[in-house]
């Protein structure tokens, strides 16, 4: 049995928004509900009345309502939401606009800026008006290559005012990265910016922007916002204009939100790009906006006093699904900068200044923390903090006792997995179930999960793939230059046919409900054709004071597969032949002799994507003999170098 850590208080329920969701249900649809399973239960098989409830709960605003909620839940790809239904995704979210704080900007060490929804709500309308004046319209795409800062909101809220389509990039990406996205999708509007700063260091963005204009000719417009200088020269960047002198002079137009199909596309989100070229997802407005809204007030509880806070940029789907919060109207504080400069305890003063109530982070992040033996809740003032949510990779059980143990023992540890590709999350938190150790809550509402193996059976207590077996509003309308739809169903639709396969390795517990998360699915080692997912070698030797990280892959070997395991170490420590026997002894105690790797090899550092992920498939690729196809998608592409030179070793 899991360990329970966490139990909410009678009082928590009683002020949690879903109590008031499950309170609506049951009047609306004459039903006798009062768990969370009981709800969830009701919305699996309800799906239409799921969501027509959501649809009036979080008060979507829309122009024309819906004549049908969806025309066939069964059908994947290609079930059609709130046909009928005319809205606008901007306008969803600027419902405010009031001196309530919106936004807080915090970089590292510069300026820190606030914007009321009054003030967000003016600026946006300034901004989509000059894109109005240079014609963009429904359907053109506008991209940024920007950091997490107030403009690249104000940004995205004004293009899809006009209905244009949104999609962006982190500054800390190189143009050859930027482009294999944004190029793809032939932009006619760019937004970018001067630099940004990262480990107390600045940097010029400006040459690699010029970059990515030479090599995507459908730019017509660079809009250039400044962040680490005054006005720098941008003449060499062709059709570009300051920020400043881009917004409409005119101080308080109205907006006109362009009201849209539900499915009219709002967003195109961008798969990791480790194997090949990103695979462009376009997502629709009305989808992502039911979904965000659902997720944020029902499974994260969000509230228009609270104040949320999460550790990602603009390249990250959680930058989208955090922005969707104004449509809530709390607070929502942005951060530029490396999360841990100048010190690990930098993201803890910035919760304790700005009283944050949510928030948000990685599993490496907290890994990190763990590694280093940072003890939050002792050094800083966390009274404001009730929630942290947890997503990017499987967190170990160790690491949910860290969290209560080492931050606050009396916050709600809201663990959530979900996808870029449906922009959300497939198993998810609420305020009004317990937390278990190195498990997520439970599935999400109206989202029809379960594990099967590999012939397509359900599995209870047993480990399998995670899938889904009805459709969903946010899943993708379709692939970019994709128009009989192939690659879709390849990503996801070909292993069990007319069933979503997520690609994650999990198990969900019959006594619990929750789900253990192994990692991805196309990352499972299969020494002796038994399957083993990577997180579960990662939980007990990251639990190792001498190991910072580690990365774990399956090495084809005479006629078989064989484990080989690269450690980081912590500082000070070097891998001799005791330490590979303690994590060999560790493995084989805690786990099983069939995890013990036949190599342990040391390397500097571990490669991550963008959203900080851990990169099996670029290791796994070069020590089969097989290109990485796209280092830019990697934010530490160098360090493969390392992996590379161990070629020579890995042949005995």
């Amino acid at each position: 049995m899991a360990k329970l850590l966490w139990k909410p208080t009678e009082e928590r329920k009683r002020r949690a928004n879903i109590v008031k969701f499950i309170d609506y249900v049951n009047k609306r649809y004459q039903q006798k509900i009062s768990t969370y399973d009981e709800l969830y239960s009701w919305s699996i098989n309800n799906i239409p009345d799921f969501w027509a409830a959501t649809w009036d709960f979080v008060k979507v605003k829309a122009s024309h309502t819906y004549v049908t909620v969806v025309d066939d839940p069964s059908k994947m790809p290609g079930a059609r939401w709130f046909i009928g239904a005319k809205l606008n995704f901007a306008e969803n979210l600027l419902r405010y606009r009031d001196d309530h704080t919106a936004l807080v900007f915090r970089g590292e060490t510069q300026r820190i800026a606030r914007m009321s929804y009054a003030e967000l709500y003016d600026t946006v309308a300034r901004l989509s008006k000059a894109l109005r004046q240079i014609g963009v319209s429904p359907g053109d795409r506008v991209v940024a290559y920007m950091p997490n800062m107030m403009e690249t909101i104000i940004a995205m809220l004004a293009s899809t005012s006009v209905g244009a389509t949104w999609a962006s990039c982190a500054t800390d990406i190189g143009p050859e990265a930027a482009v294999d996205r944004l190029g793809q999708v032939e932009p006619k509007v760019l937004f970018t910016v001067d630099g940004y700063y990262y480990k107390g260091k600045v940097f010029n963005s400006l040459a690699n922007a010029a970059e990515i204009v030479k090599r995507i000719p459908s730019v017509e417009k660079v809009v250039v916002a400044s962040y680490t200088g005054e006005r720098q020269d941008i003449s060499f960047l062709p059709n570009s204009v300051h920020w400043a002198d881009f917004l409409s002079p005119d101080k308080t137009p109205e907006i006109q939100f362009e009201q849209l199909p539900f499915d009219h596309p709002v967003y195109i989100m961008f798969s990791s790009g480790t194997t090949g070229k990103p695979k462009c997802m376009v997502q629709g407005a009305g989808g992502i906006l039911i979904n965000h809204l659902k997720e944020l007030i029902l499974h994260t509880d969000l509230k228009r006093e609270d104040v949320l806070f999460y550790i990602t940029t603009c390249s990250w789907m959680m930058w989208n699904w955090m922005v969707s919060s104004l449509g809530v109207g709390n607070t929502l504080v942005l951060y530029d900068g490396n999360p841990n400069y100048p010190d690990a305890g930098a993201m803890w003063r910035l919760i304790q200044d700005e009283k944050i109530t949510v928030f948000g982070c990685s599993a490496s992040y907290i890994n990190y923390l763990r590694g280093e033996g940072v003890k939050p809740g002792k050094d800083h003032d966390l009274s404001s903090l009730q929630e942290i949510s947890q997503t990017g990779s499987a967190l170990s059980a160790d690491g949910f006792e860290y969290v209560y143990q080492s931050i606050k023992d009396d916050l709600w540890f809201n663990s959530i997995s979900g996808g870029t590709d449906i922009n959300g999350c497939f198993c998810a938190g609420n305020p009004i179930s317990p937390v278990y150790a190195g498990e997520l809550q439970g599935p999400a509402l109206a989202m029809k999960i379960n594990v099967y193996d590999e012939n397509g059976k359900p599995l209870v207590d047993r480990e399998g793939e995670l899938v889904c077996e009805a459709a969903t509003p946010s899943m993708p309308l379709y692939f970019w230059n994709d128009p009989d739809g192939k690659k879709y169903r390849e990503a996801y639709f070909e292993v069990y046919p007319g069933v979503w396969r997520h690609g994650d390795y999990v198990m969900r517990n019959s006594q619990t409900g929750g789900f253990i998360f192994f990692g991805r699915s196309d990352s499972v080692l299969k020494p002796s054709g038994v399957r083993i997912g990577t997180a579960e070698i990662y939980n007990q030797v990251e639990k190792l004071g001498e190991v910072a990280d580690s990365l774990a892959i399956g090495q084809n070997w005479q006629g078989d597969q064989r484990i080989i395991l690269f450690v980081k170490l912590a500082e000070g420590h070097t891998l001799t032949e005791d330490l590979k026997n303690k994590i060999r002894k560790t493995l084989r105690q805690n786990a099983s002799p069939r995890h013990v790797p036949a190599k342990i090899l040391e390397v500097p550092d571990i490669p991550y994507t963008l959203n900080m992920k851990k990169v099996e498939s670029a290791v796994t690729n070069i020590i089969h003999g097989r290109p990485v196809l796209n280092r830019d998608a990697l934010a530490n592409p160098q360090c493969l170098d390392y992996y590379e030179a161990l070629l020579e070793e890995l042949k005995t």
